[in-house]
């Protein structure tokens, strides 16, 4: 008889598209068919990565991206400031990026869709970076938007009363794999797992 769609269909279309098989096939003269349902598959999305309660949501109780966020209890700590959402229609499937700042700015509506069944938001880990050497708290942190060396500085405390800003080395991994070192300047960029070396002065 085959594999029966039903999804889209009442239980009694299903019940007609099962006989008319069982005749058309052979199988049974005048079947009488009746379908019983054990369990119903509500519509769902899931909300992944960090958040602080990952897995499915029933649609049931969201409406939009920022309802779903709510009932997985929020980004994590060491979440990132964006959201892929995931959503396959047609048998194609699209990635999109959401700023969450935004989402939650004045505006914030317009980017605040409709989420549909299916529909994934994932949330990534939070790029970070590392300072160690002469700084007061040596250690990794989070990096924020369009950040630069004097900004990463002051979140490992300033430099310690041995430290100086002549002698700052950026240790970055290039494209090719390679480890790049690199003198820095306090207006320069931080970049994804930079590490941020303060060396001792020597007067």
């Amino acid at each position: 008889m085959g594999a029966v769609k039903a999804s889209g269909l009442t239980p009694s279309a299903v019940e007609k598209d099962i006989a008319s098989r069982l005749t058309k096939g052979g199988f049974i003269v005048d079947p009488n068919v009746n379908l019983n349902i054990v369990q119903f598959r509500g519509q769902q999305i899931s909300v992944l990565g960090r958040v602080n309660q990952p897995g499915k949501i029933s649609l049931e109780k969201v409406s939009r991206i920022t309802d779903a966020l709510a009932l997985a209890r929020g980004i994590s700590a060491d979440g990132a400031d964006t959201i892929t959402l995931v959503r396959t229609q047609d048998g194609k499937t699209e990635y999109r990026e959401i700023s969450v700042p935004a989402l939650f700015a004045p505006g914030g509506e317009a980017i605040n869709e409709l989420v549909q069944d299916g529909d994934v938001l994932n949330v990534a880990r939070q790029p970070m970076f590392y300072i160690y050497g002469e700084v007061q708290r040596p250690g990794s942190f989070r990096l924020e938007q369009n950040m630069s060396v004097v900004q990463a500085l002051s979140m490992g405390g300033g430099l310690s009363p041995r430290g100086t800003q002549r002698g700052i080395m950026i240790k970055r991994r290039a494209a090719d794999g390679s480890l790049q070192e690199l003198d820095a300047e306090l207006s320069d960029p931080v970049k994804k797992d930079d590490v941020i070396y303060v060396k001792e002065s020597l007067f």
